[in-house]
């Protein structure tokens, strides 16, 4: 079944979901999402940290096999599927993203969506004032550290992301909310270099839909919600924006 067939005029945008084997309750109301929502839309898009974190295409384990058959499910009910990478799971690989039935995207892009020129990314590079972090990003998002972690064994790669998991929440827990939030300015810098009116990202963890002034024009920034309390997506028509939630089912 095609778009065409469809006929559809929706697109989803979710971001942080942050999967994890020791969070059953996220991936099921993901696993939901996928199966009774999703197919409602012409095309879902993905603003990173799908996964908590990513050590590899080559990582097998029945868990990201799953979230793999679902999303590749879903693309094969006619839904396009894109995905920019986060913070937390940028190794994620060409290989994943084929078994899955997604797009891989650069970590900013300019779409079309419904003839309004929008600009999407996870957002973690308008967080500026986290100075530590973005050190760190730029390290990470060389081809050197890359080349240099898949070459390390499985199990290796597995342990270095589960010390960082734990060094970075303990690091975030001591941020002040300020410095990791987005600075306004390279918003509207954002903005004003793609020429457009609105911005989609996540990564900050606070849904919200802001009004704010680009290119001499009234613009938006909208901010997608983590998955960790309930799940979350953004709903676009041809004439409506919403922040959608969606309650973890009781054990």
């Amino acid at each position: 079944m095609t778009n065409a067939t469809k006929n559809k005029s929706v697109t989803y945008f979710i971001a942080d979901l942050h999967l994890a084997q020791n969070r059953p309750d996220i991936t099921a109301c993901f696993l939901s999402f996928l199966e009774k929502d999703a197919p409602n839309a012409e095309t879902l898009y993905i603003l990173g940290d799908l996964f908590e974190y990513w050590i590899g295409d080559d990582d097998k384990n029945p868990f990201v096999v799953e979230v793999a058959l679902a999303l590749k499910t879903l693309s094969m009910l006619g839904t396009d599927i894109y995905y920019i990478h986060g913070n937390r799971d940028f190794l994620l690989g060409k290989r994943y993203a084929k078994a899955c039935g997604m797009t891989l995207l650069p970590e900013v892009d300019v779409i079309d969506l419904y003839g309004k020129p929008v600009v999407i990314m996870h957002g973690d590079t308008l967080c500026t004032r986290d100075i530590a972090y973005q050190a760190f990003r730029k390290k990470s998002r060389s081809w050197w550290w890359q080349a240099i972690i898949k070459n390390l064994p499985l199990f290796v790669r597995k342990n270095i992301a589960e010390n960082y998991r734990l060094k970075s929440a303990s690091a975030t827990a001591m941020k002040s909310q300020e410095i990791m939030d987005v600075t306004e300015t390279e918003v509207i810098a954002m903005l004003e270099l793609h020429h457009c009116q609105l911005l989609i990202h996540g990564h900050t963890h606070r849904p919200n839909i802001h009004h704010i002034q680009a290119n001499n024009l009234p613009a938006q920034r909208i901010v997608l919600g983590d998955w960790y309390e309930q799940g979350a997506w953004l709903k676009v028509t041809r004439d409506s924006i919403e922040l959608l939630s969606q309650a973890f089912k009781p054990h």
